[in-house]
């Protein structure tokens, strides 16, 4: 059975990689899935969003490719933001989004026509994450951490958290601007969506960031629990309180909601006029038909029971847009 795992490498040679994969057809082998199509489909189904979400979509895209070879299937990585700018321009079928869409986006989706909607497809949580060799700091309040990174933060030294900790110099990375983890991550301990210091170092690229985190003994950085998982040989991942005691990202604390305020839905928007070529119905319904299947192989947290029937739901009314 085929297990996903994200490639150590950039963005750009990600997409690469999916792009070949995509025009190399039944590559890669599954099980079969409930997609109920027949295997005889072609053409070109076109994603592009959050890089968290992409091993989603690339797991979705693998498996249903295994019973559709002759489907090319591209997950592209931009961001929420960038992804939401394409979707909304009519540029691709499906838009990948770690967090739910804005108003200034559902405007530029109106303005071209374009109808959608916010299908939640796994769970996931934001990971805090230092250098492995790390063994001063083993938990942070959200007070901490809103100290560390809200604007206009002079924090350049551990020291400076906590005068138990060492004098080591915090060298701080994260997402760029353009990330959903980025807004979610800002919002959630800032406060306020965006606002956080700008003396970082930023990238949309998450293995920048594990680089950059596992480069530096005073390092901090956040990105996606499933990438943690990832790279847990490279990095240390630390509980947070929230106000209720120090608690760690896991399978149960995000599903239950336990892991505060860190933990997130993640969600895929299909167009509903795109619904009119066969291929990307049926990869859409094969994606929530195999969800859970999908989010154990990308590593993320699957749909628990209510979940999954809100989901149904969605994918019904998607298809009433659709008028199928």
């Amino acid at each position: 059975m085929y297990l996903f795992r994200r490639p150590a490498a950039t963005a750009a040679l990600a997409t690469a990689v999916l792009l070949t994969v995509g025009s190399c057809g039944g590559a890669a082998s599954s099980e079969p899935g409930d997609s109920g199509v027949e295997g005889d489909l072609s053409g070109t189904v076109r994603i592009d969003g959050s890089s968290t979400v992409a091993p989603l979509s690339t797991a979705a895209a693998q498996l249903f490719q295994g019973e559709n070879p002759g489907v090319r299937v591209t997950v592209g990585t931009s961001g929420t933001g960038g992804g939401f700018e394409k979707f909304c321009a009519g540029e691709t079928d499906i838009s990948d989004a770690s967090r739910p869409i804005e108003d200034d986006e559902k405007a530029a989706c109106q303005e071209n026509g374009i109808k959608y909607e916010q299908l939640q497809v796994a769970n996931d949580g934001l990971s805090v994450v230092v250098n492995k060799d790390n063994d001063f700091v083993q938990c942070l309040t959200v007070g901490q951490l809103k100290k560390i990174w809200e604007p206009g933060s002079k924090i350049d030294n551990w020291n400076q958290v906590d005068p138990k900790f060492p004098d080591e110099k915090l060298e701080l990375f994260g997402p760029g601007t353009d990330s959903g983890t980025f807004d979610y991550f800002t919002k959630a301990i800032n406060g306020k969506e965006g606002a956080s210091r700008t003396d970082y170092s930023p990238s949309e690229d998450d293995n920048v960031i594990v680089q950059g985190v596992a480069g530096s003994p005073g390092g901090m950085g956040y990105f996606g629990l499933s990438y943690f998982e990832e790279n847990k040989d490279k990095l240390k991942v630390l509980k947070i309180d929230g106000g209720d005691g120090c608690v760690a990202p896991d399978t149960q604390t995000v599903q239950n909601g336990t892991y505060k305020p860190l933990s997130r839905p993640l969600f895929i928007y299909p167009n509903a006029a795109s619904l009119d070529k066969p291929e990307v119905e049926a990869f859409v319904e094969f994606y929530v038909g195999n969800d859970a299947e999908i989010a154990e192989k990308a590593q993320f947290v699957p749909l628990n029971q209510q979940q999954q029937a809100q989901l149904d739901k969605d994918l019904d009314r998607l298809k009433e847009q659709h008028g199928s």
